[in-house]
C-alpha cells in the first residue's frame, strides 16, 4: 500500500482534530492563527514549512508542547524526512496527549523503529493488546506489523496481516496490497506453500491466497469447486424494470476487440455474441449502455491506446481486449481510471488490478472438472490420452493436480503424434488393458483424432468410460462421423445444446448468424456472456455462492476479479451430443418488452471464417 496516501489522509485528519489538543491554557488569538497557517501550509504539501510553523508553536505553547511536536513531526514524515522526525519523536510525553494522538504516536515510532532496522520494536508498538485504533488509522498500522514481521522472518504472519486488511481498502491501494500479500506467500517457497495448503480446510479465508502464490510460482493447484447457490440475487422490480438484486448498470461502455488478420473472426464472433445479448437484454425494461466498439490492434500498444481514448470518450467500462499481449499491456498500466473486464488472462501471473476483472475462456478449468466429474462418479484411476495442442497439455497439467488433490492417481499416460493416424502406441504405453472398475481415460483433443482413437482404443478391448474437454465436439452434429464417439462425456457450454434456459434459442441463432455455428461457436457464446457480465460483475466479486446462468458456462467470480465457468455435461448418443442431465434449471430475469430508446446498430450477420480460440 502507498503510505504516503495513507499518511496524507491521516495527517489532514489530525489537522481537523487540532483544536481538540488538551488547553490546560487557554489558546489566544495569536497562537491560534499561527495553528491556523501551519495547518493551511500542511494542507497545501508544504510539509517542511509546516513542521517549522509547529515547532515554533510548541516552542512558544509549552503546554500544548507535546501535540504540536506531534503535528510537526508527522508533517517532516509526509515530507518524506523521517530522520528529522526521529529526535522530536523521542521527546514527545506520550501520556499528556489526547483522543488519537497516542496512537499517531505509536505509529511513527514503529515506522522510525523499521527504518532504524529494529522490527522487534516496531512489532511491539503495533500489537499492543490494549491499543485502541481509529478505523482510518488501522491500514496504516497493519501495514507496519505486516512489514514488522516480514523483518523479523515471519513471513507467512505477515502475509495473513494484509490479507485481513483487504476489505479495509480499495483500488490502488487494495492492489498493491494484494500483490504483496501473494509475493510474501511465494516467498515461502512452493513445497512449504503445497504442504500449507494440504492441511487446509476448504473454506480456509487463506486458501486462495496460497493458492495464488502458487500458481505465481509456476505450480498447477487444484481448483476449489464453484458453490453455486443463488443465481445473482433475488428478483427485484423497480423503476419500471425486472432485474435481478445487483443489477448495476453504466451510462457507456467500451467493447475492445482486435480487427487485424488472424484475429478479425474471433473478434467479430465475441462482438455478435456481444451484441445478441445486447439486445435480448431489453427484455428486462432495464437501462442499457451505450456501447462503443474500439479495433485493440492485437498488440500491447494498440490496446493501451484504445483503452486510453474509450476513457477519453466517456466510456464508464471497458470490456476487453481479448488477446494476452493486449490485457497485458492494458492491466500492466500503473493506474486504471475506468474499471476493466479483460476478454483473457495475463501472462505476469500478478492478481488484476481491483478496477479490474478477467475472463476467459480455460482449458485448465475443463480438466479440473472433468477430474471432479470423473472422481464424482466413482473413478479413482485415470488413464491420460492428450495430443500436443498446448490446449491439451495445459488441460492435462490442471486435470492431474485436481484428480490427485481428491486422491485419485494417474495410472497411464501417452501423447498421440501430430499427424499420425495410428495410435497403437500410445495406446501399448497407457497399459489400461487390466485396469479395473474405478478406471477412466480422460482425453484431450480435437474430434477429428477422437474419432480415430476411440475405435483403436475398442479394437486393444479397453473399453474403459471416456470423459473429454471441450475440443472434442466440432460446434455442430455430425452423427455420421461422430457415431465413432459413442458413450464419450465432455464438458462444454451449456447454450451451444439449448441446455440453459433464458437464453435465447442456440438453433434460432445458428440459423441467422454463421459465427454461432461451427468452430466460432464457443466465442460467440463467450462474447454473450461478456455483456451478460457487465451488470452482475461487482455483485459477484462481492458475493461468494451467487452465479450468473451463462452462455459458456454457470458464471462465478472470486475475489481477485478472476470468472470461473461451470460447464454442462454432454455425452455423444446416436453420434449426437445430449446434455446428461437435460436443461438447466436456472433462468435469466423474465421477458418483456424492449424499452424505449436509441441502441446501437446490430451485429453483423455476415459469415465469419473459423478462427483458433484465443482465450486462455
Amino acid at each position: 500500500m502507498r503510505s504516503s496516501r495513507l499518511a496524507l489522509s491521516g495527517l489532514l485528519l489530525s489537522l481537523a482534530l487540532s483544536a481538540c489538543a488538551p488547553s490546560v491554557v487557554p489558546r489566544s488569538p495569536a497562537e491560534i492563527a499561527a495553528a491556523q497557517n501551519a495547518d493551511d501550509l500542511a494542507r497545501q504539501g508544504q510539509f517542511d514549512r509546516a513542521a517549522q510553523a509547529y515547532l515554533t508553536l510548541a516552542a512558544q505553547s509549552p503546554s500544548r508542547a507535546d501535540h504540536y511536536n506531534l503535528l510537526a513531526a508527522e508533517a517532516y514524515r509526509q515530507e518524506g524526512a523521517l530522520d528529522r522526525a526521529a529526535p522530536i519523536v523521542a521527546s514527545i510525553r506520550r501520556k499528556s496527549l489526547a483522543d488519537d494522538e497516542p496512537v499517531r504516536l505509536d505509529l511513527l515510532r514503529a515506522e522510525i523503529a523499521l527504518r532504524q532496522r529494529d522490527p522487534a520494536m516496531a512489532l511491539q508498538l503495533t500489537t499492543q493488546p490494549d491499543l485502541n485504533v481509529p478505523a482510518y488509522l488501522q491500514p496504516r498500522m497493519l501495514t507496519l506489523r505486516a512489514d514488522a514481521l516480514a523483518d523479523t522472518g515471519d513471513l507467512w504472519g505477515a502475509a495473513h496481516t494484509r490479507v485481513s486488511m483487504d476489505n479495509l481498502l480499495q483500488g490502488a491501494d487494495r492492489s498493491q496490497n494484494r500483490d504483496q500479500a501473494v509475493s510474501l506467500l511465494a516467498r515461502l517457497g512452493a513445497d512449504p506453500l503445497k504442504q500449507r495448503a494440504a492441511a487446509m480446510q476448504p473454506n480456509d479465508p487463506m486458501l486462495p491466497w496460497v493458492n495464488e502464490a502458487l500458481g505465481r510460482l509456476g505450480v498447477t493447484v487444484a481448483q476449489t469447486q464453484a458453490n453455486l447457490t443463488q443465481a445473482v440475487g433475488t428478483l427485484v422490480p423497480g423503476s419500471g424494470a425486472t432485474v435481478r438484486e445487483g443489477y448495476k448498470m453504466p451510462a457507456q461502455i467500451a467493447l475492445l476487440l482486435p480487427n487485424n488478420d488472424g484475429l478479425a473472426a474471433a473478434g467479430a464472433a465475441i462482438r455478435e455474441g456481444f451484441f445478441t445479448a445486447y439486445f435480448q437484454a431489453a427484455d428486462t425494461h432495464a437501462p442499457r449502455a451505450a456501447i462503443r466498439v474500439y479495433d485493440s490492434g492485437g498488440n500491447a500498444a494498440s490496446a493501451i491506446k484504445a483503452y486510453d481514448q474509450a476513457v477519453a470518450d466517456g466510456a464508464q467500462l471497458v470490456v476487453g481486449p481479448l488477446t494476452r499481449t493486449e490485457v497485458m499491456g492494458v492491466l500492466g498500466q500503473s493506474s486504471l481510471p475506468v474499471p476493466v473486464l479483460a476478454l483473457n488472462h495475463s501472462d505476469n501471473k500478478s492478481l488484476p488490478a481491483g478496477t479490474a476483472s478477467e475472463f476467459a475462456l480455460m482449458p485448465e478449468a475443463e480438466g479440473a472438472q472433468t477430474a471432479d466429474h470423473m472422481i464424482d462418479n466413482g473413478m479413482h484411476n485415470a488413464y491420460v490420452v492428450i495430443s500436443g495442442d498446448d490446449f491439451a497439455k495445459r488441460a492435462a497439467a490442471a486435470f492431474k493436480a485436481e484428480f490427485a488433490a481428491k486422491g485419485g492417481q494417474i495410472a497411464g499416460m501417452a501423447q498421440i503424434a501430430a499427424g499420425n493416424v495410428n495410435y497403437g502406441d500410445a495406446i501399448n504405453a497407457l497399459n489400461a488393458g487390466s485396469a479395473g472398475n474405478d478406471a477412466g481415460i480422460f482425453i484431450s483433443m480435437r474430434p477429428e483424432q477422437a474419432r480415430l482413437l476411440l475405435p483403436q482404443l475398442r479394437v486393444a478391448r479397453i473399453n474403459l468410460p471416456v470423459f473429454a474437454t471441450s475440443h472434442i465436439y466440432g460446434g455442430s452434429d455430425n452423427p455420421t462421423a461422430d457415431r465413432d464417439l459413442e458413450g464419450v462425456e465432455f464438458c462444454d457450454a451449456p447454450w451451444l445444446f439449448d441446455a440453459q434456459t433464458g437464453l435465447p434459442s442456440y438453433q434460432d441463432v445458428a440459423l441467422q448468424l454463421p459465427a454461432a455455428r461451427g468452430a466460432t461457436a464457443q466465442l460467440f457464446a463467450f462474447g454473450m456472456d461478456a455483456w451478460n457480465l457487465v451488470p452482475y460483475i461487482d455483485w459477484l466479486r462481492s458475493h461468494p455462492g451467487s452465479y450468473l446462468p451463462g452462455a459458456s458456462g454457470q458464471l462465478t467470480a472470486d475475489t481477485f476479479g478472476h470468472v470461473n465457468r461451470v460447464l454442462s455435461w454432454l455425452k455423444f448418443q446416436d453420434g449426437v451430443a445430449r446434455p446428461i442431465n437435460g436443461s438447466l434449471q436456472m433462468d435469466n430475469a423474465p421477458a418483456g418488452p424492449a424499452p424505449a430508446g436509441s441502441a446501437p446498430a446490430p451485429a453483423s450477420s455476415a459469415p465469419v471464417p473459423a478462427a483458433e480460440p484465443v482465450n486462455g
